[in-house]
């Protein structure tokens, strides 16, 4: 039998391939949007919140339309991509667990979501979402403090895309992913500077989020192994031996 949050029982009817959940049962809920909310917002969103599962390569939303509902992610890896008219496209972001997905009062989408793995979302229907929004200030609060946080992340992808070599970038990168990914316990095998994970993107993924060629991401990953800072498990696999090291190694190989 479901949990409930005080004395809500959530509507047992929804649409297929959707389930109901409680936040009380939540492993991201400290992390994400609900985390600051009382208990009487927390009843509200509940009440309209439906899990989506998502198999890697699902569409999410279209940039140019609009979002039939906005998200948390739950488990997995949603990757965002902007599209030129010649049909290019270009990774911008990814968002793990704990992310918001979407762009609430935006008539469109602004960017294709996918699901770079499969995905578990806590789903919320557009319409009662953001009128949820207006009459609790508390997730306009939040809503605005993740956008604060994707603009930093943007300005810090910025630097790296312009300024950072293409080892650096790689093991910003590994680092990116081992920091996020750890701190919702997404990662296995972690112990205090050794973490071992499963890469969210594939290799010629990584290879367009970073402006590289495929074979300078592969070539990158060849050498951090063969100076032992990290194990590579088949294609996505991967174990960073010493944090530290390899934070030590960003512009320098190691000896």
């Amino acid at each position: 039998m479901e949990r409930t949050i005080g004395k809500f029982n959530p509507q047992p009817k929804h649409a297929a391939g959707e389930v109901t959940i409680s936040c009380e049962s939540c492993l991201v809920r400290d992390q994400a949007l609900c985390g600051k909310l009382n208990v009487d917002e927390l009843i509200a969103i509940n009440q309209i919140s439906r899990r989506r599962r998502l198999k890697a390569g699902q569409r999410i939303t279209l940039d140019d339309e609009a979002p039939e509902y906005f998200g948390i992610v739950l488990s997995g890896s949603v990757k965002l991509t902007k599209v030129l008219p010649d049909g290019r496209q270009q990774i911008v972001g990814l968002l793990f667990p704990s992310d918001f997905v979407g762009r609430p009062f935006e008539q469109q989408a602004g960017c294709h979501a996918e699901a770079a793995t499969d995905v578990n979302l806590c789903a919320f229907p557009a319409g009662p979402f953001e009128r949820l929004a207006r009459d609790y200030p508390a997730i306009q609060h939040q809503l605005f403090r993740f956008a604060l946080s994707q603009l930093s992340a943007a300005q810090d992808w910025m630097l790296l895309l312009g300024r950072k070599t293409a080892r650096e970038k790689v093991i910003s990168l590994l680092l990116m992913f081992a920091g996020r990914l750890s701190e919702t316990g997404c990662a296995a095998g972690k112990t205090s500077n050794r973490l071992e994970f499963a890469l969210p993107l594939s290799r010629s993924d990584i290879a367009d989020y970073l402006g590289l060629t495929l074979e300078t991401v592969s070539r990158q990953f060849r050498v951090l192994k063969s100076e032992e800072l990290i194990r590579l498990h088949g294609s996505r696999g991967v174990t960073i031996l010493d944090l530290d090291r390899l934070r030590a190694s960003f512009s320098h190989p190691t000896a």
